[in-house]
């Protein structure tokens, strides 16, 4: 079977300390470090990232120590799956915030309340998840097919341009939603002769959260292909989630530089449809599970540091080719 044991899904405390734990966590951030709207600098951002790194890294020792290794293994390669593909979906981010000219100021608000509501989507989608492949087995090779269907559309088309204009979500946002090109102040909402229309802040906001439910389609699954334990597939999105606003800040000016990381995105993906629809016949023990993401993702950096790299050594080259004066 493709079930392997429920850790926490019966273990009220261990459900409910978590969900203080989170909230506690989201009332800090919002209510002491983020009280004044205020452009996130690198440094901020980069220590935020390593705080949540850490505490997600912990929390997989507390289910170490809970529930065993392979339990610990599970959650690690289920963060690191759901953290990977979120690195992907921040390139949908800076689109929308471009196309909308959001300023830095307000970036975090944003992503603060589209975090909430992601955490809340992840909660249906994941109990809504577990309840059907308890009673509809059939559903694994369903998951783990469009998983692979994904995963190699996403090959094909890994090197395909963004859409300057926010691609056909925002666009879609713009036509649904009467509002206005100008921004005013932090408000979602301003009256213009009479009609009230929406800013492009609250544009912006509905754009993430609509890209978060299509990026959900498929992160949920994909975790599900590596543990079946709602307690663990959860946890493992929730820690993801909660780092990806400071994540967003770290690599908003580089993204662009990781070429390949969705080609290595793709090939985990097809990884785990294979995995879950295979599950049945060939079990893949956690640690191996966790290794193949590991490396899969290790390459895909790898080789966009050497690309890039490479692209810059070029750049030099050509420069100095050109015969343009050095400074002296």
């Amino acid at each position: 079977m493709y079930a392997t044991g429920m850790a926490g899904i019966g273990n009220v405390w261990l459900w409910g300390g978590f969900a203080v734990f989170v909230l506690f966590m989201l009332a800090l951030d919002l209510g002491v470090f983020h009280r004044r709207a205020h452009e996130v600098k690198p440094r901020e951002a980069l220590t935020w990232s390593a705080i949540w790194m850490a505490l997600a890294l912990a929390f997989g020792g507390l289910i170490w120590a809970l529930f065993g290794p392979d339990r610990a293994q599970e959650y690690v390669a289920g963060w690191l799956i759901e953290k990977s593909l979120s690195v992907d979906n921040l390139f949908l981010f800076i689109v929308i915030f471009d196309a909308l000219r959001i300023p830095a100021l307000h970036q975090h608000k944003i992503l603060f309340l589209g975090i909430l509501s992601a955490l809340l989507l992840r909660a249906a989608m994941i109990a809504g998840g577990a309840v059907l492949l308890e009673h509809f087995h059939w559903l694994v090779y369903a998951f783990g097919g469009f998983l692979l269907i994904t995963g190699v559309r996403l090959w094909f088309h890994r090197l395909d341009a963004p859409d300057p204009d926010g691609g056909s979500v925002l666009r879609w946002v713009r036509r649904v939603i009467p509002s206005t090109a100008q921004l005013s102040g932090a408000r979602f909402f301003v009256r213009e002769n009479g009609r009230l229309l929406a800013t492009p802040l609250l544009l912006a906001l509905v754009a993430v959260e609509l890209s978060d439910v299509a990026f959900a389609v498929d992160s949920v699954p994909a975790i599900f292909a590596v543990t079946s334990d709602p307690f663990i597939v959860f946890t493992s999105n929730v820690f993801a989630i909660l780092g990806l606003r400071s994540l967003y800040f770290v690599l908003a000016g580089f993204v662009g530089r990781f070429v390949y990381l969705k080609a290595g995105l793709a090939l985990v993906l097809v990884f785990v449809g294979v995995k879950m629809m295979a599950a049945d016949w060939v079990q893949i023990p956690a640690a191996a599970s966790l290794g193949v993401i590991v490396l899969i993702l290790a390459g895909a950096i790898g080789c966009s540091v050497l690309a890039a790299r490479g692209s810059a050594r070029a750049a030099k080259r050509d420069r100095g080719g050109a015969g343009q004066p050095y400074p002296s």
